[in-house]
């Protein structure tokens, strides 16, 4: 049961966003449950980051400050705030991110109402390059369920829809249940967990914009970049996550039955095909746009 005195730690993993923090921490600082742990994850930066979380965290007990002497990689220090956060419950925050005063509070109720849920989401509006604000309600009942093999399907159905609707890495989480999943570094690997997070246990949803991402339009070839990944895997990513997350339901303990797992694989089989058919479609008309330029009089 989620009460006031609970400790909620967010985490916040940053690389050089100087420039960036001060929205962040402040959000974070503003929540009405005031038993917070902000973690701030520095992953060596290079800018004024360093400078700014010293000072921030003399001014605040709230803030612990770790930095990293040596860059170990952007999935690492997601990993090392999860792990290293003291709360019972535990949360993600990007370096320019905001939540609502009362995002812990009211995701915290979600909690205290049922002890089954090891996650709960709340709706979140994402504000693209131009400025342009989106957002998209989740209504479905399906992360409920108490059947992981459902929960699974239902992130998938989402997954294939749209990032709007509902983002479980940005959500507040049951420290213990979630923290040591195992993560492999690879493209995709964010909907990989997220996968592995529905076949854990039920989530709740708090249908309320509670919080707000800024959506970054990169490329594949630049996330490779970022992750610090292999450049073949861009070309083979959608493939990749298929057979990572058909691994995961082979090897995890997750008891799983027969029937079960062939209803698993099944889901994750028809993810992989429309996804496939989608390339296909985008490659074709890319070729076609090429063609009919190449035909074009005066070419």
């Amino acid at each position: 049961m989620a009460d006031s005195d609970t400790l909620v730690s967010i985490g916040l993993p940053v690389r050089n966003g100087a420039e960036r923090l001060e929205g962040v921490i402040r959000s974070v600082l503003a929540q009405d449950h005031r038993n917070i742990e902000l973690l701030i994850c520095d992953n060596a930066s290079t800018d004024g980051t360093e400078e700014i979380c010293r000072e921030l965290a003399r001014s605040d007990e709230r803030i612990v400050y770790r930095r990293h002497p040596e860059n170990i990689g952007l999935l690492n220090n997601f990993i090392y705030a999860g792990r290293n956060g003291r709360g019972t419950f535990f949360r993600w925050i990007g370096d320019d991110d905001r939540l609502e005063p009362h995002y812990v509070s009211r995701s915290l109720q979600e909690f205290a109402k049922d002890e089954r849920l090891i996650l709960v989401a709340t709706q979140m509006s994402y504000t693209d390059p131009d400025g342009t604000v989106r957002t998209s309600a989740y209504d479905g009942t399906g992360l409920l369920s108490d059947d992981p093999v459902d929960r699974f399907a239902e992130m998938l159905r989402i997954l294939n829809e749209t990032h709007l609707m509902i983002d479980p890495l940005y959500s507040l989480m049951r420290r213990e249940s979630v923290v040591h999943i195992p993560r492999r570094n690879m493209l995709r690997e964010d909907e990989v967990f997220a996968t592995k997070l529905a076949l854990a246990g039920p989530w709740g949803h708090v249908d309320e914009v509670l919080a707000h991402r800024h959506w970054k339009h990169e490329s594949m070839n630049v996330v490779s970049s970022r992750l610090g990944v292999p450049g073949w895997q861009v070309h083979f990513s959608t493939t990749l996550q298929y057979l990572e997350m058909l691994r995961w339901l082979r090897e995890a303990d997750l008891r799983l039955t027969e029937e079960q797992q062939r209803r698993a694989r099944a889901a994750a089989r028809r993810m992989y095909t429309r996804r496939q058919r989608r390339l296909v479609s985008r490659r074709s008309r890319k070729l076609v746009r090429l063609a009919t330029g190449v035909l074009r009089p005066g070419n």
